[in-house]
């Protein structure tokens, strides 16, 4: 069977009776038919590999957002952590900050060098500089950045006022700061008359009176530096608070504690009594700064057991 290589379209007008003759070659014809019978296949074609492309970009994205979600997740966390830490340190600054008033009057009397060599150098200052960069975020990386920074210079803040706070603490249990025994004061610091044989003399501490056996109390944390038998102190007590702070206890009629032996404000360290340079029970009470006198009613005050 052979195909015609021309083909003659015929229309007629059916009210005019009017006919039109178009002749047509055959593949021209077919490749005009076919163009238009593949022309949607081909615009279906591109759009599904054009939607096919979306879908693959549309996963790589998604897959990226899931990353930096989980990262996210772990900044947060981990700043969650940092400012937990911070309220646990805080509540524990404002616990161990807290002084009882007459104490902490006793420590400003005590004499600057000893605050001083308690407290050491001064505080560092702060820097600014984290805060001059809110301006310049820009994403959230950036903010996660600053904040756990910001975090960090807090907690570094904090670990120098612990710092500052358990040393001024640890001068305040180091403070000659309660009375060492129930009693009156018959004699203080200062020129008087030697009770013995009426000479003038100079006092190097305060006499408690007090009944025989009455206990004796340490005034402050510290170390027994001495428990023995000296001259005129009859038997003596010598403890060691540092800071160059250090107490005596005289005419005792006996020991409680040992030399070297660790001991707590309000710990009893012997009994009062006479022995020694004495003329009746009574406690011989001295706080010395660095081997000079101090006036043990600068730091009683009235705080009392």
């Amino acid at each position: 069977m052979m195909f015609s290589r021309r083909y003659t379209l015929v229309l007629a007008d059916r009210r005019t009776g009017v006919v039109r003759r178009f002749t047509l070659p055959l593949w021209p014809a077919v490749a005009t038919v076919s163009g238009v019978l593949a022309l949607p296949v081909l615009i279906g074609m591109g759009a599904a590999l054009k939607a096919k492309e979306d879908v693959v970009a549309l996963y790589a994205t998604a897959s990226a957002l899931e990353i930096e979600n989980a990262n996210f997740r772990v900044a947060t966390e981990a700043l969650a952590g940092q400012i937990t830490g911070l309220q646990a340190a805080i509540t524990e600054l404002g616990a161990k900050a807290a002084l009882d008033p007459a104490l902490a009057a006793a420590m400003d009397n005590l004499p600057a060098v000893v605050k001083s060599r308690a407290m050491g150098g001064a505080p560092t200052a702060s820097s600014g500089s984290t805060l001059a960069a809110l301006p310049a975020l820009r994403s959230p990386e950036n903010t996660f950045g600053l904040l756990h920074d910001l975090l960090q210079g807090i907690e570094s803040r904090l670990r120098s006022v612990r710092s500052d706070v358990d040393k001024r603490n640890a001068l305040a249990a180091a403070t000659p700061s309660i009375w060492p025994a129930h009693g009156w004061i018959s004699s203080g610091v200062g020129a008087r008359r030697d009770p013995i044989n009426g000479s003038r003399d100079f006092h190097e501490g305060l006499d408690i009176s007090a009944d025989h056996g009455t206990p004796v109390y340490a005034t402050a944390d510290g170390t027994v530096a001495q428990a023995a038998v000296e001259g005129g102190y009859g038997n003596l007590i010598v403890v060691d608070h540092g800071y160059g702070l250090e107490t005596r206890y005289g005419h005792l009629s006996r020991y409680k504690v040992r030399s070297g032996e660790k001991i707590r404000r309000g710990d009893v360290l012997g009994l009062v009594g006479s022995t020694g340079r004495s003329t009746g029970a009574h406690l011989h009470y001295e706080v010395r700064v660095n081997g000079r006198l101090l006036n043990p009613l600068q730091l009683l005050l009235n705080y009392r057991r």
